[in-house]
């Protein structure tokens, strides 16, 4: 397959080094490789719409700090895309549209759900390639993820930062880290910041367990507790975060908000110790990536367009340590990865005396 025209667009959440993604991509195929490049704005959604931006040197210069995406995202599905009040499979439209623009292949960058819309793509006969971005590092079959090393920094400088109201005010403070069904940026965050407390999804918790270990340190002279909990960690037994007989607050404004509240409250009955919740949010998707999320972003980019170069679709450009790899699509999509018990983090932390919410002896 001779590629000669190629189309970005840039999927789901924002994440940190989108934009060094796309400016590696696109300075790759236009330089070395001599291909054309549009991008395609706000996701799918640009693609069954048919919108898109002629992209070239100038384009993509001054990009590489940026943070957020110069394409626009979106969370819109082709396949379950709403129009107007209706929910439609708008696959047929993302096909034809393809071919309208006169493109040879289709670059995706996304997290899970991406992925599983690019390979639906793949199905219905686009070229496509895809780039794994997400902060919550979650993506199959590749070390790690566009975004991932920023979205770490950000949310272990905040548990820095709360360290010293925590200690001053005798309190203990939980703080809500993303992550949507893995524990991969809480439990690096914890580490890295020195949480007395870490919780993740796959460990579901035992309240009594934390709350004795919080008792523990103030026996002990430390009246103070970091929790970091990740958004979607849940207690083994749901009714232990109960209130006077009150299931877990409906907090709509959050996402995950009205659990960690529920929590926070049942640890400052339970421990008799001011507790205070903060919930990073977005914080944790913005502001300038690491360099290492640029030279990530850059190395996965120089790679897709050698990819596309040597007529190579239907893969999703891995992190192999300092290399890269190329994966079959259909292997990455509709899988997750989450933290393994055994992970050498989770190791870590067992070994340093941090409670992960239940006994645990690997």
């Amino acid at each position: 397959m001779n590629v000669r025209r190629v189309g970005i667009l840039t999927a789901g959440g924002d994440s940190p080094g989108l934009n060094a993604a796309i400016r590696a991509v696109g300075k790759a195929v236009i330089t070395r490789h001599g291909m054309h490049v549009v991008g395609i704005r706000d996701g799918f959604r640009g693609l069954v719409d048919g919108r898109v931006v002629s992209l070239d040197s100038d384009s993509l210069a001054g990009i590489l700090t940026r943070g957020g995406t110069i394409l626009g995202t979106s969370r819109d599905k082709p396949h379950r895309m709403e129009m107007g009040e209706r929910t439609i499979d708008m696959t047929e439209r993302a096909r034809e549209n393809y071919h309208n623009m006169h493109l040879d292949a289709l670059v995706c960058m996304g997290g899970g759900g991406g992925h599983a819309s690019a390979n639906r793509l793949l199905k219905a006969g686009l070229n496509v390639v895809t780039l794994p971005k997400t902060i919550d590092n979650d993506i199959a079959l590749t070390d790690t993820t566009i975004g991932f090393d920023t979205a770490l920094s950000v949310a272990t400088e905040s548990i820095d930062r709360l360290h010293s109201t925590a200690h001053s005010h005798h309190r203990i403070i939980v703080v809500q880290i993303m992550g949507h069904n893995a524990g991969w940026l809480t439990l690096g965050a914890g580490l890295a910041g020195g949480a007395d407390v870490v919780l993740i999804p796959e460990l579901p918790y035992d309240l009594e367990f934390i709350a004795e270990s919080i008792r523990q340190r103030s026996l002990g002279g430390r009246g103070f507790s970091i929790v970091a909990v990740s958004e979607s960690a849940k207690p083994h037994n749901p009714d232990d975060l109960s209130i006077d007989g009150a299931l877990p607050i409906d907090e709509p404004t959050f996402e995950y908000a009205g659990t960690t509240l529920a929590l926070t409250r049942r640890l400052e009955e339970l421990t008799r110790l001011e507790a205070r919740l903060t919930i990073l949010g977005y914080l944790q998707r913005g502001g300038t990536p690491s360099a290492f999320d640029r030279v990530l972003a850059t190395r996965l980019g120089a790679a897709c367009a050698d990819a596309l170069a040597n007529g190579t679709t239907g893969v999703m450009v891995a992190a192999r340590g300092e290399s890269t790899d190329l994966v079959p699509l259909h292997q990455v999509a509709g899988q997750r990865k989450t933290v393994p018990l055994d992970h050498p983090w989770v190791a870590a932390a067992r070994d340093i005396g941090l409670c992960l919410g239940v006994p645990l002896d690997l």
